[in-house]
């Protein structure tokens, strides 16, 4: 039981802390620094919108990257999927949405923890390939062993990025949601 305990509370901790390179980082980034505030804004409005409609009846995880919004988690029924997707919509500068949402029952915390620790070894291997891709250009996502990866990328880093995901621990599957600058 206490091993169990350790692992959650370091699952926990580097979940908080998953965004945090991002942000120290975030010289690299190739988003604009409008962009970047927006994706936030973006990323904040529509989760505030959804909870509020959707309380705790879903497990939904909203990310931005350059305006461009991916939302994870689990949803109920295709009618709940389909609205927020609309909710999504209606936020302020959103140029797409990718709605990977699954209709099934909201993850266990167990579950969450082990994509928690995913992303986070998917974004230290990034950082410490000692290839031509900076980190932080890469915005990483998992879900259910599904991961995203999202960024303003040239083809090669794009290659490379996805390498590295996809020869992770505990990966099922690797999804890009690119934007390509060649």
């Amino acid at each position: 039981m206490k091993r169990n305990l350790n692992f959650l509370l370091l699952a926990a901790v580097l979940f908080a802390l998953q965004g945090c390179a991002s942000t120290i980082t975030q010289g690299a980034d190739r988003r604009t620094q409008g962009a970047y505030v927006e994706d936030g804004s973006i990323a904040s409005t529509a989760t505030e919108r959804i909870k509020k409609k959707y309380t705790d009846k879903v497990q939904i995880n909203v990310h931005s990257y350059n305006r461009k919004v991916l939302v994870t988690g689990e949803v109920a029924d295709e009618a709940v999927k389909a609205d927020i997707t609309r909710i999504v919509g209606g936020v302020q500068n959103v140029t797409a949405i990718n709605n990977e949402l699954a209709i099934a029952p909201l993850a266990a915390l167990s579950s969450r923890s082990n994509d928690a620790l995913i992303t986070s070894n998917i974004n230290l291997r990034l950082l410490n390939s000692g290839k031509d891709l900076k980190a932080d250009r890469v915005k990483v996502v998992t879900e259910k062993g599904t991961v995203f990866l999202l960024g303003l990328v040239t083809n090669a880093e794009a290659e490379i990025a996805k390498e590295i995901a996809s020869t992770s621990r505990g990966v099922n599957k690797v999804v890009p949601f690119f934007e390509y600058l060649d």
